[in-house]
């Protein structure tokens, strides 16, 4: 917290269509390329009963409570083509909340755009099941809205990832409390205000900018009948058991530590560009990050060469600047953890054969937090840079000599949010797709993330799925309605 008296513009809650009057502590909001503090957020403990009240008001309000699936779709789909109509203004929000550059945040945002119009779609054509369960009855089964839904969303795509939870809670006929990072909270509020643009009640989708103990009290009231949460496997565990002891419903995607596989029959040009993006985009900062890479010995000196020369031609530079490839990361904070971990493994024995110091860019940039691609090898897996998320760009490169030996390197974490692997052997990749120990395996590709295909993690790597039809059954629940349409059966008529 900050009690800075700075001029910077200030966040506060939404709740109700409107922004709340600036009250609470403040947090100063730091530009992740330069360090200097752009704006502040307002902490305002009034805003989780007056949002819950709200979203629960909105929820029961007939305008919202009786509209067709039809019209529910026509409302996602406006507001998808707003947020595509802004997304380079939504992208620089998110840049200035996480360092990605301006061109990849714009995109994302109009990839985003496309949630919502895949749930308006799924929403039309989402139907009930009929059951005959005897000559005479019949069971409806229906999905129903759950009711208030908080949305907890991670610095690295509070929009974006975001978005996975809102389109298909709006789909489903939720009422949604996005809870944002207090350090990155514009592109949440902006998105509030567009889906009132778009023409969906007042009230049904808030945004509460909380620190750790309001998030906790936003997720535990007993009004709120899910969380859905994205971010660390540490405040997961711990957020979740508080949930779970409601019996509210809780879904979440948590950390990952992604194996990268490179087979002895892998197309060597193709793996190693897609191994370079698996790793390095966003500096790093997506769960996915592929920061294991594997190789078969008999290709680890030519692959390493090649995968270094790859890397080299990252260019790190101002969100912002057309030719900039990744920004900084995204916090002083995440600056000091990203380099001890190298740090540490350096003394234990690695060596960094590319990056391994954070540069200044410029002497104009020197106060951001740059991390250069950094490369690790001489690694060994009980390493700390082996098996924790390190979230940014440092990738550790092993080698195996056998099939088994790959395997039991990538399942040997606590995660297993996502993997990939490079062959051309048609039964070895069916054998090792299943043998992985991943919510998601990509097969001689990687980081493909599509909206249609679930996504989420084994082990501590999460909870439930997003993205897909599976995730309108995340954000719904099941009713049977059972139909007897003959006459009474009286068991005790003789």
């Amino acid at each position: 917290m900050t009690s800075s008296t700075s001029r910077a513009p200030a966040f506060t809650s939404y709740v109700d269509g409107a922004a709340l009057p600036p009250a609470g502590d403040r947090l100063d909001l730091v530009d992740p390329a330069t360090g200097a503090v752009w704006a502040q957020s307002c902490i305002n403990p009034s805003a989780v009963p007056l949002a819950i009240a709200s979203a629960s008001a909105a929820f029961d309000s007939e305008p919202w409570s009786v509209l067709a699936p039809a019209e529910r779709a026509a409302l996602l789909r406006r507001l998808g083509d707003l947020i595509a109509a802004n997304a380079p203004a939504l992208g620089e929000l998110e840049s200035l909340a996480n360092g990605k550059s301006h061109a990849a945040t714009a995109a994302e945002m109009r990839a985003t755009a496309q949630w919502y119009h895949y749930y308006a779609s799924a929403l039309e054509t989402h139907q009930g099941l009929h059951r005959t369960i005897s000559r005479t009855a019949e069971a409806e089964i229906i999905r129903e809205a759950l009711g208030v839904v908080v949305a907890i969303t991670p610095f690295n795509g509070a929009l974006s990832l975001g978005s996975w939870k809102l389109a298909p809670a709006l789909a489903m006929g939720n009422a949604v409390i996005l809870k944002p990072p207090a350090e990155a909270p514009g592109s949440s509020i902006r998105l509030a205000e567009l889906a009132i643009e778009a023409g969906f009640p007042k009230g049904l989708v808030n945004v509460v900018i909380a620190d750790a103990p309001l998030s906790e009290q936003l997720a535990t009231h007993p009004d709120v009948a899910m969380v859905s949460f994205t971010g660390s496997t540490a405040t997961a565990r711990l957020l979740g058991a508080k949930i779970a002891a409601g019996m509210k419903r809780f879904v979440c995607e948590a950390g990952g530590k992604s194996a990268h596989i490179i087979f002895e029959d892998a197309d060597l040009d193709a793996a190693v560009i897609a191994a370079t993006q698996g790793a390095f985009s966003a500096a790093g900062q997506t769960c996915v990050a592929g920061s294991r890479v594997l190789v078969h010995q008999s290709l680890y000196d030519t692959f390493l060469e090649r995968y270094i020369a790859s890397a080299k031609r990252i260019r790190l530079g101002v969100p912002s600047s057309p030719s900039s490839h990744i920004g900084p990361v995204a916090s002083r904070r995440q600056f000091e953890r990203v380099n001890g971990f190298v740090a540490e493994a350096v003394a234990n024995g690695a060596r960094a054969v590319l990056g391994g110091a954070a540069p200044v860019v410029d002497d104009a940039l020197a106060g951001g937090f740059w991390v250069a691609p950094t490369v690790l090898v001489d690694v060994t897996s009980d390493m700390r840079v082996c098996r924790e998320e390190i979230f940014g760009p440092v990738v550790t490169v092993q080698s195996f000599a056998t099939e088994d030996e790959a395997i039991a390197i990538a399942n040997g974490v606590e995660y297993g949010l996502a993997a990939g692997f490079w062959t051309k052997d048609l039964a070895r990749a069916r054998r090792v797709s299943r043998r992985l120990q991943a919510g998601t395996v990509w097969i001689n590709t990687y980081r493909a993330i599509n909206l249609r295909v679930p996504f989420g993690g084994y082990k501590q790597s999460g909870i439930g799925r997003e993205n897909g039809l599976e995730a309108l059954d995340e954000f719904s629940q099941v009713k049977a309605i059972v139909t007897e349409y003959g006459p009474a059966s009286d068991p005790f008529a003789q």
